[in-house]
């Protein structure tokens, strides 16, 4: 088959480099148990979910590859998806650095995806990637911000009150989640491109935008939040009861 004639093949990214210390002391936030199974499992296997999705790329601590393979050969993943675990960095965007270099030249698209973010479905994965796969550079899966947002200036001292400077018009602001969805080349450049200082990046888009390339939206699920704090583990907890109630999940 010519590469004009075959269907785009995507990869997925998973930075799981961090420690997560919002969760407080113990594993790293991505091997935290949710249900019995590692928050890491649920979200590779929420990425394989998508008939689309051929690799896999984890970007685990440099100190626990070897953990974090046998921890993904110890789980079952639909056949049609591989998997590589790989080595990452100091910061979210190095880690996606090196996973990215990670995912072979075949693939022509490329979602990056928080491991944080386990129970994301998979209508939100495929609506990703039929985007980019409609024209898009740079895809995200986002929810409008239910809450009134204020922009201050911060505090001279921690804990000190903090000056309001401007309060964005809600109907124009939307919480943005993963996984987000680019276009391979588009996402090399960024990366190869778009040096930040201190931590890095911790939005791929926010890297695209940076370029000058177009970002678009797609509506995002509210399954799709980031377990952060402990209280988010007990929320998640719900949607698996739930979904085990509904349709055996």
């Amino acid at each position: 088959m010519s590469d004009e004639a075959r269907p785009p093949r995507t990869a997925v990214v998973i930075p799981a480099a961090g420690r997560g210390v919002r969760l407080g002391p113990g594993a790293p936030k991505a091997l935290r148990a949710l249900n019995g199974t590692p928050m890491l499992v649920h979200a590779v296997r929420a990425m394989a979910a998508s008939r689309a999705v051929r690799l896999v790329v984890v970007v685990a601590p440099a100190d626990g590859v070897a953990e974090v393979k046998h921890l993904l050969d110890d789980h079952a993943l639909p056949e049609r998806t591989d998997y590589l675990v790989v080595a990452g960095g100091d910061t979210r965007q190095e880690s996606v650095r090196l996973g990215l270099e990670a995912v072979p030249d075949d693939h022509d698209i490329v979602l990056v995806h928080d491991a944080a973010r386990p129970l994301v479905p998979v209508d939100t994965v495929d609506a990703v990637i039929e985007a980019v796969r409609d024209g898009a550079v740079a895809v995200v899966p986002a929810l409008p911000v239910a809450d009134t947002v204020k922009e201050v200036e911060p505090a001279a001292e921690p804990g000190g009150p903090e000056q309001v400077v401007a309060t964005p018009v809600r109907a124009r602001l939307r919480a943005v989640q993963t996984p987000q969805g680019f276009d391979r080349a588009t996402l090399v450049d960024a990366h190869a491109t778009v040096a930040l200082a201190g931590e890095g990046a911790t939005d791929d888009a926010g890297m695209v935008e940076k370029l000058g390339a177009p970002v678009v939206v797609v509506p995002g699920h509210e399954e799709a939040f980031k377990v952060t704090r402990p209280l988010d583990l007990v929320l998640a907890e719900a949607v698996l009861a739930r979904r085990r109630a509904n349709d055996g999940f």
